[in-house]
């Protein structure tokens, strides 16, 4: 399984991001020449025009800019364009193993330890009623009497 993106992976996801920006560019200039142009009527058609082409184009590159960069992310197959599940699965290792690697760090932090030895827990029996108690417990939980 390979454990690295190839380059051309990385440039269409670089590529997608950089659509991405430009098409959040170009969306948010039409509501600054709104608020520049606010009360001026003067050539409006032409103006509506102009900020209409940039709105429709800004959104149209956050889509496109989106969907190149998902598939830069996680491949062709990896991300539904082409049906090929061994394919997908090669293509996702890096990510699962991304995902593995911040799981296992987030139960480090809270000490929870899912791997290697068990804890040894000491139990003790009662005598009167032979139910196990923790070991610090002085009477037994089950009939009271004295551990």
């Amino acid at each position: 399984m390979p454990r690295h993106i190839s380059d051309e992976r990385k440039t269409a996801y670089y590529v997608g991001m950089g659509l991405q920006i430009l098409g959040a560019l170009l969306f948010a200039s039409t509501f600054v020449t709104f608020l520049i142009h606010f009360g001026d009527f003067t050539d409006f058609e032409a103006r509506a025009r102009s900020d209409g082409f940039r709105a429709f184009g800004g959104m149209s590159l956050l889509i496109i800019g989106s969907i190149v960069r998902g598939i830069g992310a996680r491949g062709l197959a990896g991300s539904g364009v082409l049906l090929d599940p061994e394919k997908a699965r090669d293509e996702l290792e890096p990510y699962s193993r991304m995902a593995g690697g911040m799981a296992k760090d987030a139960l480090e932090e809270a000490n929870i330890n899912l791997g290697g030895e068990p804890t040894k827990v000491i139990m003790v029996k009662c005598r009167s009623c032979g139910r196990l108690n923790q070991e610090s417990a002085k009477f037994c939980q089950e009939c009271g009497a004295k551990l």
